[in-house]
């Protein structure tokens, strides 16, 4: 009975679980760019190529971890934030996510551009699961936060996309569900956004909330990050403490003279006799 209730306590704290989880995606060879090479190809057999994404991935995430995902282009990273969002569906393992999910997973992912930024902002809350009533209570903060301003009323195909990044970030952070998956949200945006967006993660720690983030910037996942995940080749390669993962990445990635350059193999070899 004791077993029972330290399993039950240890599945109470874990936010994310995932097991053996793989993705593969059926490449086209042929690619048709215009009527007349579709007309050509229709009697033509197609014929595909796969393309493994994640080779079954495993991990767990607990409630209030900072989780950061690293990896090269092309390595399963974002592939694998979809599918915790629910926009992809793995075609092996099990995904266990306790807490409601809020993704931002592409620039504006969900605007519709003909609409205001106004009435995209209650159509991607509603979808987030707020009330009309709550967005009415959280527009002026979502707005002010978005620094969008005046332009709240035009036409979202007129933003520009730091523009719809900022506006739809907003919106996710303030939807105030348990868990957020941000991928790549401080590519955009200047510094003094990108500020705020650290800002609001932290606060999202000190609340109890989750953040898994993919991310290129090495320098934010140390600084940040509780826990790191590096994929590589549709794998993990490795995982756990931020800075000897993130340095493993920079093995594996950089050139020797970057490598020198940032002293990484001097602090390994130093934390390693340690």
């Amino acid at each position: 009975m004791k077993k029972r209730n330290k399993q039950k306590n240890k599945n109470n704290n874990i936010a994310i679980r995932v097991e053996k989880v793989s993705k593969t995606f059926r490449v086209p060879h042929q690619k048709i760019n215009s009527m007349r090479s579709a007309f050509v190809n229709i009697f033509n057999k197609k014929t595909y190529e796969e393309f493994i994404a994640l080779d079954e991935i495993s991990f767990e995430v607990k409630k209030g971890e900072f989780v950061g995902i690293i990896g090269k282009n092309g390595s399963g990273k974002s592939t694998l934030l979809k599918i915790l969002a629910g926009v992809y569906e793995a075609d092996k393992g099990k995904i266990i996510v306790n807490g409601g999910v809020s993704p931002f997973l592409e620039l504006g992912i969900g605007f519709n551009p003909e609409l205001s930024g106004r009435n995209n902002v209650y159509l991607n809350a509603t979808i987030l699961g707020l009330t009309k009533k709550e967005i009415d209570e959280k527009f002026d903060e979502i707005v002010k936060f978005s620094e969008i301003g005046k332009f709240i009323d035009q036409q979202v195909k007129n933003y520009s996309s730091g523009m719809k990044a900022k506006l739809a970030f907003s919106v996710s952070i303030h939807a105030k569900r348990d868990i957020l998956l941000m991928d790549e949200v401080l590519a955009v945006g200047d510094v003094a956004f990108q500020y705020k967006c650290m800002n609001e993660f932290e606060k999202y720690k000190e609340q109890g909330r989750t953040v898994v983030l993919v991310s290129h910037s090495i320098d934010t996942v140390r600084e940040y990050c509780d826990k790191v995940i590096f994929i590589n080749d549709s794998k993990i390669a490795k995982s756990g403490n931020p800075e000897e993962v993130c340095d493993e990445y920079i093995l594996k990635n950089m050139t020797k003279e970057q490598i020198e350059e940032q002293g990484v193999e001097k602090e390994k070899k130093k934390r390693e006799k340690e």
